[in-house]
């Protein structure tokens, strides 16, 4: 940040919420393990989650070994219900995004602040905080387009819609390179390309998933990620 050098790579965004003090939410949960969200929220929409015996614990694989540990204390002994469903619900984002790497985050916050004074950071938030430590990504627009899948009402004339034309037409036109970068990280969860192109764009599950814009027949809000 001083001597205007980036980190050769992009860190998962609750990171940058943890240098920040910014609050940890379920959504940060989605966007690092979308599969372990999906399974707590069907908990959540269960009429009797008692059925499940569960209780406030966790397994963990460990070099093969496979090891449980309590979300709270007496966890073990805890039967998870309607009624604390909740705070099970919470204990696991805790532990999930907090707990389980609480030794290296502390770590690296007092590397990070020991260098940069934590003030200084208070007028960012975690996209800007990103692009300031990563810097911006080199965005080629020709691999971009041709790495994008169209859906909806989109799907049958792909980029002969007049819609998708509009579209490429301001970010390619219109767009500086930190609005390119704020357009992709919005939508993807980080201003990173991948270092062989949009071709090898990953979800957070891993799988590749490639940049889609998708058509509504209705008026609805942009959604990302």
């Amino acid at each position: 940040m001083f001597d205007r050098q980036i980190v050769k790579g992009h860190m998962a965004r609750h990171v940058f919420k943890h240098l920040l003090g910014w609050p940890i939410t379920f959504e940060d949960l989605c966007a690092q393990d979308e599969e372990y969200y999906n399974s707590l929220k069907k908990l959540a929409q269960m009429e009797d989650v008692t059925a499940m015996c569960l209780d406030f614990t966790v397994t963990e694989e460990n070099m093969g070994s496979h090891d449980e540990v309590e979300l709270i204390e007496g966890g073990a002994m805890k039967e998870v219900t309607n009624e604390n469903l909740q705070e099970y619900l919470e204990a696991n984002l805790r532990y999930k995004m907090l707990d389980r790497c609480q030794s290296q985050m502390t770590e690296l916050m007092l590397g990070f602040f020991d260098i940069v004074p934590e003030s200084a950071l208070t007028v960012f938030d975690s996209n800007e905080l990103e692009l300031i430590l990563c810097g911006l990504p080199t965005i080629e627009m020709d691999d971009w387009e041709a790495n994008t899948i169209y859906s909806g009402a989109f799907e049958s004339k792909g980029r002969q819609n007049q819609v998708v034309q509009w579209f490429w037409e301001i970010v390619r036109d219109d767009f500086d390179q930190e609005l390119k970068a704020r357009l992709l990280q919005f939508v993807t969860g980080t201003s990173g390309v991948p270092s062989r192109g949009f071709a090898y764009l990953q979800g957070n599950d891993g799988n590749i998933k490639k940049f889609a814009i998708h058509g509504t027949e209705c008026g609805v809000y942009p959604r990302a990620q």
